[in-house]
């Protein structure tokens, strides 16, 4: 008797741990149940796959959908939006919201406010601070934590941890994988007055290469001297990418696609405050750099560091203007057009945006095309060439620094737990996104 399945993926070239190669899906319950020829099986729904590229679900391990607090730049349901438009199908949310995410409530707040609203997967960081470290490893284990987030540089108020002191208390007192936005807050406060207002090429020298890499070597050491793991955002720097290769028995490495695509002095001559985040996008030879790191195996994942700020706010002059842009929506299209133009494989593309992330945040059951995992599927069309615009952003915010990027390989379709929620640019049903679960904190889930 031919095997029955839920949904049947066909047709497909599929990218998983067994390489590139012709394969049909076989869906049961939400989860893979078969990968292979299924040419004699039925299935109650089907999804014709040929001549497109059938992936593991993107997952964007950094993005700040603003909520609660800021909803005018962002949502978590216009944030989710974007994700799946974009052919993602899980995200880890910053705490850096109002009130921030830094107890139990607020985790709890954030995790009810997404209950079908987001359509997409999700986890919710918890704000490391000196006040809550004593807490902090039991909010690591609540269900819905994807981790600690600490703020060496680049925040205020409580999440801002700029001394050693700080950073060790809370190392002592988590046991999962924390997480550093790693930037010199004492060398950042010097330069302040470098800024020239209205000119944002001065941004990168503000907050220069100097202000991450003697932040990150203050971490790493106390990573080592307290047997910690720790994960660093964001890496932009050439300095941090040789460093950090030598110390990846505790470190792992984020990039991002902004960084790894866009220059300065170029990008802030064209775009403005549009081109400013923190840090910074930098001069070439630092991006050259990110991508030995990628070739090499540096760095670990892709994260979009999606931040979005209104039109207005981006427009105010340097360095009134705030840090942060849009990414979650554009991190596909964008990452395989690098693919198309021969800067990385497909493979690392994959290892990057979701195998990188199982390993290095511990997925339960979520980040690879394998039996028994979360039937999450980024389908995409190698092939296409379509070009990024302003208006085709769901993000509340409304742009893009890639408007006018002319994108090789778009994500045609994403597939949530067996479930496609996009399909050709349209959402196709209601949102359903849930709690991802990691192994580190299964207990009394």
């Amino acid at each position: 008797m031919p095997e029955t399945y839920d949904l049947i993926v066909r047709g497909g070239e599929v990218v998983n741990h067994a390489g590139r190669g012709m394969a049909d899906i076989g869906v049961r319950g939400g989860k893979f149940a078969a990968i292979g020829d299924l040419s004699q099986a039925s299935a109650g729904e089907t999804f014709d796959a040929r001549g497109l590229t059938v992936l593991p679900g993107v997952i964007d391990s950094q993005v700040h959908f603003r909520e609660p607090g800021l909803e005018w730049k962002e949502d978590l349901e216009t944030g989710a939006r974007s994700a799946v438009l974009g052919g993602v199908v899980a995200v880890f949310e910053m705490p850096n919201t109002e009130p921030t995410t830094t107890d139990a409530e607020a985790l709890a707040d954030k995790l009810a406010r997404a209950r079908d609203r987001m359509q997409c997967d999700h986890a919710f960081y918890v704000g490391g601070t000196h006040e809550n470290a004593q807490y902090l490893g039991e909010l690591e284990r609540l269900p819905g934590c994807c981790g600690v987030k600490v703020f060496m540089g680049a925040s205020t108020g409580t999440l801002l941890v700029p001394d050693d002191e700080g950073v060790a208390a809370i190392l002592r007192n988590i046991n999962r994988r924390g997480t550093f936005h790693s930037e010199d807050e004492y060398r950042l406060a010097e330069r302040r007055p470098l800024a020239r207002t209205g000119d944002w090429t001065s941004h990168p020298e503000v907050r220069d290469a100097e202000s991450a890499i003697r932040s990150t070597r203050r971490l790493v050491a106390l990573a080592k001297k307290l047997g910690k793991r720790i994960h660093v955002l964001h890496v932009t720097t050439a300095a941090e990418i040789a460093f950090l290769a030598d110390h990846k028995d505790v470190a792992s490495v984020e990039v991002t696609p902004q960084h790894l695509t866009l220059t300065a002095p170029e990008a802030y001559e064209r775009l403005k405050g549009f081109a400013q985040m923190n840090p910074p996008i930098r001069e070439a030879q630092h991006q050259q750099a990110l991508w030995r790191g990628v070739a090499m195996g540096v760095a670990d994942v892709l994260g979009s560091d999606h931040a979005p700020h209104t039109r207005d706010e981006k427009a105010r002059p340097y360095p009134a203007s705030p840090s942060g842009m849009p990414g979650v929506q554009t991190l596909v299209p964008v990452m395989l057009t690098h693919v198309a133009e021969g800067r990385l494989t497909l493979e690392r593309f994959v290892d990057l945006t979701s195998h990188g992330q199982q390993r290095i945040f511990g997925l339960a059951d979520k980040g690879r095309i394998a039996e028994g995992y979360d039937a999450d599927l980024t389908i995409v069309d190698l092939n296409a060439r379509k070009t990024i615009r302003h208006e085709e952003m769901a993000s509340r915010s409304g742009w893009t620094p890639f408007d006018g990027f002319e994108a090789r390989g778009w994500p045609i379709a994403t597939i949530i737990r067996g479930q496609a929620v996009m399909r050709d640019g349209a959402l196709t049903g209601p949102a359903q996104g849930r709690p991802v679960r990691f192994l580190e904190a299964l207990e009394g889930q």
